[in-house]
């Protein structure tokens, strides 16, 4: 039988019908047509509070604050891929998301190596670029692959829905999709015909010793 992929979308924007949404529409077809699941949730108005660095997490696996980021870090860990999507703030991702992503990846244990992850940005002229690379370190501190497309995963529109006419973003995003699923799809074969790469033990070093 074969595997049912799970994919976690995280739309960091507070406008449900805007351009993010948008994007993750296109996005969210094409795992409809290659049957994957996905689990869906609109962040940007949510009361998501940053981490305060009281390190709980170290011993419970979870967040002090019992919010929204812990239900996200279930579906986290069940899931074969992270889509992570925001518009431009000041050259910046959405502060609410970037709250729950840096306490769901800083609170949560389990081995996030080989989820595939997929970052998305909107905005209406600049710092496209900025926020992706912002949103691409998560994946790239924890061991898990990058999906690309054929063009940085950047749709343009300043009203919402304005990104409609923004044909070749709205393409990228397909294009996207379609490898984020190839990579899945890859992956759970590698696994089972090659095998996990070799592991070393972590070492941790500090600048100042």
């Amino acid at each position: 039988m074969e595997k049912k992929f799970k994919v976690l979308i995280l739309n960091g924007s507070p406008r449900e019908n805007g351009n993010i949404a948008l994007a993750l529409h296109e996005m969210k077809q094409v795992f409809d047509e290659a049957n994957v699941e996905y689990d869906y949730y609109q962040l940007g108005k949510k009361d998501i509070r940053g981490c305060i660095a009281c390190e709980s997490c170290r011993q419970t696996g979870k967040c002090v604050f019992n919010d929204i980021v812990n239900e996200l870090s279930q579906k986290f860990e069940e899931s074969d891929g992270l889509v992570i999507a925001s518009p431009v703030y000041y050259g910046s991702a959405n502060g609410t998301l970037m709250c729950a992503l840096q306490r769901m990846f800083y609170s949560t244990h389990f081995d996030k190596s080989l989820k595939v992850g997929a970052s998305v940005v909107s905005a209406r002229r600049s710092g496209c670029t900025a926020t992706f690379d912002e949103l691409n370190k998560f994946f790239t501190l924890c061991n898990m692959p990058v999906a690309t497309s054929q063009y940085w995963n950047n749709i343009y529109g300043w009203e919402p829905g304005e990104a409609s006419v923004d044909d070749e973003g709205r393409q990228v995003m397909r294009v996207l999709a379609r490898n984020m699923v190839f990579l899945m799809r890859s992956i759970a074969l590698g696994k089972e015909q090659i095998g996990l790469p070799d592991e070393e033990d972590r070492v941790w070093t500090n600048f100042t010793r």
